[in-house]
């Protein structure tokens, strides 16, 4: 009895959002149908920002966190039953050799313009490992591990969620203006986007423009692709903190199974079922179609939950940081892709 009385309590906190985000989630939905070529995603993080500027919905935060996260890893499962697990392998272990040079730029970046710009080592890094990982979930998954307080983590999360929202109206539009084909902005997109629920956003607004839904695919496995790289840049955290700690420092935390990020195994296992297990397509179609749906709710949660006076107290430094950061990873991934016969 107390079990239940415990989840309906829960349940209570959580739909006033849930609600929110399905209010402002489904006239995106129809918008984007109607105007492809803005797409669902984009019109949901404009409601959202709109509601939330109008409504203050406090006592929707808890629901409203729970779509944005949750949400968004069902989305990414449900959209595994609309790909061919090749697919994924092949453009998976193809965005590699982009990743290795993103993930380069990114840190070296970060150490520079921390001395230039004076800010503390233990936000820089989390800024470089936003940038260059996954976004809010690499600054969670790294803090703990480098000793980083709730300001740093504060400011770092503010200053990445700045560009994923940025991200969604810039680069459909610098994609179009490049040239790049469904692969080569999914791609980009999928590595040099900070967050996954900001790369899905933007490689959607591309693929209802484009009338396919290939660089929404192709975005997706290369951003779990890229997000998996937490594991081992977490390890190399600790274990440098480790060396530090030998030295006088603070010994930092590390847990695989809190970081691992486990809808990845989810997506995988919708591909493979789609791949191999003789399931109607049309049903599959639906599943995919359900993952899509989901995204644009997704969208709607954040954009209910942007605080833009948040990221303005962070301070101009940080923001300065992590925009040096984002066109550095920008600028390589455009550059490793033209050198590897890819655009």
């Amino acid at each position: 009895m107390k079990y239940i009385q415990t989840r309906f309590a829960r349940l209570s906190r959580l739909l006033p959002g849930i609600a929110l985000s399905f209010a402002a989630g489904i006239p995106a939905w129809f918008a984007g149908k109607t105007f492809p070529i803005i797409g669902g995603a984009v019109f949901a993080i404009i409601a959202g920002i709109i509601a939330a500027a109008a409504l203050r919905p406090r006592a929707g935060k808890p629901g409203i966190g729970f779509v944005s996260k949750k949400f968004l890893q069902w989305s990414i499962i449900l959209l595994g039953f609309g790909m061919n697990i090749e697919t994924v392998v092949r453009v998976g272990s193809g965005s590699l050799i982009v990743m290795a040079f993103t993930l380069s730029a990114s840190f070296a970046t970060a150490a520079l313009f921390r001395k230039i710009l004076k800010i503390p080592g233990k936000q820089a890094a989390l800024i470089g490992i936003g940038t260059c990982i996954c976004g809010g979930s690499a600054i969670a998954a790294a803090a703990p591990v480098i000793g980083a307080d709730e300001h740093d983590v504060a400011q770092s999360i503010s200053t990445i969620f700045l560009f994923n929202i940025a991200a969604v109206f810039l680069f459909p539009a610098l994609g179009r203006l490049i040239g790049l084909s469904d692969f080569g902005f999914g791609l980009w997109a999928g590595t040099a986007i900070n967050d996954t629920s900001s790369v899905v956003a933007a490689a959607s607004a591309w693929s209802e423009a484009a009338g396919t839904g290939e660089a929404l695919e192709f975005a997706a496995i290369v951003k779990l692709t890229r997000t998996l790289l937490i594991i081992p840049v977490t390890v190399a955290l600790s274990v440098y903190m480790g060396i530090q700690s030998r030295k006088g420092g603070t010994r930092g935390e590390f847990n695989l199974m809190k970081i691992f990020p486990w809808f990845v195994v989810g997506f995988l296992a919708a591909a493979l079922t789609a791949s191999f297990s003789g399931i109607d397509p049309a049903i599959l179609k639906q599943l995919e179609g359900a993952g899509k749906f989901m995204i644009v709710v997704a969208m709607a949660a954040i954009g209910l939950s942007t605080d833009f006076k948040r990221i303005a107290h962070s301070g101009w430094k940080p923001i300065a940081l992590g925009l040096a950061c984002w066109f550095a990873v920008s600028a390589v991934s455009l550059a490793v892709q033209g050198c590897s016969g890819y655009l």
